[in-house]
């Protein structure tokens, strides 16, 4: 356990944050799938990206991709189109994360898949497809998993016949697929993407040197510190005013919370606004849904009424994040509620309220759930106390220097 406290009311201090993990990712698919090497400049060195380098680089039957679930469903497109028999497994908690629409649309274009355990879950058993790729169209729900869709289309120009993909129902995440064709294009694949279908020719990915630009959704715990602070100067650096990232709407959203952004040559320097917090704020997240557990924290901290939508994708990722939440700010006096579906100001989507102020007493010891963003997301509530964080290194999933760079910017950690 970590025991986390920042004194005073003023924040400053520079960070150069890590490359974007969902960036490199996709960055090493493309070119594994490429044929040629070339340089990737600031590579995230996330754990889930390491891994996911290491994965591709083995030449073992068995490949373990742990907790990463973007590492794993990368990789089980990926190993669909390769040669030979291979085992794709994970931790515990991964083989209860669903993998059957990804599986029954890989099927559909010959892919050899069989369950090892239980039906539509890891762990696979991936086969050589002496058919893939027959067939050239097909349709997958689009209102779980982004990255369903981005492992689907990755692969597509690779295929003999390309892909026609039909997107079914309400799109989640869709920055996350923007973000998948404009790296695609980058490297020379073109697509077309006309009402609810992605249309990608058969083509040749063509190998460019690239640079990783840096992490949004790392960058949204400063933001949030920030909002916290009376007065902030805080220099992130790696930043791009032009981002893929969905996450990168984080600049506008904060000014609610009197959190200006102004970009230079380096990233981005973070100053604070001296004017009280909104008593509401809303949110849609479905664009971006790894920003939900930093504002929950933000709202709560400051005492504002957070209106949430857009969170269905919160209960299948690394854990059931809207009920972690729940369970967490409750030790600060906080609520996250679900309203009832006759209030809900739009039907048939789900909204969350956030109710009451943190109360940061007698040290409130805060678990994580194996989840990065669970210890991430709460952490600048240390602004208003001592709080201790349970299993702090979970964070290095998708960003080991974590704690590190908290110190850099003055806040007191006791490791124990």
């Amino acid at each position: 356990m970590y025991s986390l406290l920042y004194n005073g009311r003023r924040l400053a201090g520079e960070v150069t944050l890590a490359g974007s993990k969902s960036i490199s990712n996709r960055a090493l698919i493309i070119r594994a799938l490429c044929g040629e090497s070339f340089p990737i400049h600031r590579l995230a060195n996330a754990r889930d990206t390491e891994l996911l380098l290491h994965l591709l680089q083995s030449e073992g039957q068995v490949r373990d991709a742990g907790a990463a679930g973007t590492t794993y469903r990368f990789m089980a497109a990926f190993l669909s189109r390769q040669p030979g028999v291979q085992i794709l497994t994970g931790t515990e908690r991964m083989k209860n994360r669903p993998v059957g629409l990804l599986v029954d649309a890989l099927r559909q274009l010959g892919a050899e898949i069989s369950y090892l355990e239980k039906e539509g879950y890891p762990p696979l058993r991936i086969g050589a497809a002496s058919s893939f790729g027959s067939v050239s169209a097909l349709s997958i729900a689009a209102g779980t998993s982004s990255q369903y869709i981005s492992a689907l289309l990755m692969i597509a120009p690779t295929l003999p016949g390309g892909l026609s993909l039909h997107l079914e129902g309400q799109v989640v995440s869709r920055p996350y697929i923007e973000m998948t064709l404009q790296l695609m294009q980058y490297f020379g694949v073109q697509h077309q993407w006309e009402g609810t279908t992605i249309r990608v020719p058969p083509q040749r990915y063509l190998p460019r040197p690239f640079r990783v630009e840096a992490d949004w959704s790392a960058a949204s715990y400063y933001f949030a510190m920030a909002a916290f602070a009376d007065e902030a100067h805080i220099q992130l650096n790696g930043l791009f005013e032009d981002s893929v990232q969905g996450d990168a709407v984080l600049a506008g959203m904060m000014t609610a919370f009197g959190v200006r952004t102004s970009f230079n040559e380096n990233g981005v320097l973070l100053s604070k606004s001296p004017f009280p917090p909104p008593p509401v704020f809303e949110w849609d997240f479905l664009r971006c849904p790894d920003l939900a557990q930093t504002l929950a924290a933000v709202c709560c901290g400051l005492g504002t009424e957070g209106r949430f939508t857009g969170l269905e994708t919160l209960r299948i990722k690394e854990t059931d994040r809207i009920a972690a939440l729940q369970a967490e700010l409750a030790k600060v006096n906080c609520r996250l509620e679900g309203l009832p579906a006759e209030k809900a100001p739009q039907p048939g989507r789900e909204f969350y309220v956030t109710k009451g102020k943190a109360r940061v007493e007698s040290k409130p010891v805060f678990a994580t759930y194996e989840d990065h963003r669970m210890a991430m997301a709460l952490a600048p509530l240390a602004m208003m106390g001592t709080i201790g964080i349970e299993d702090p290194m979970v964070v290095a999933k998708s960003y080991p220097n974590f704690w590190e760079d908290l110190e850099k910017m003055g806040f007191d950690i006791i490791r124990q």
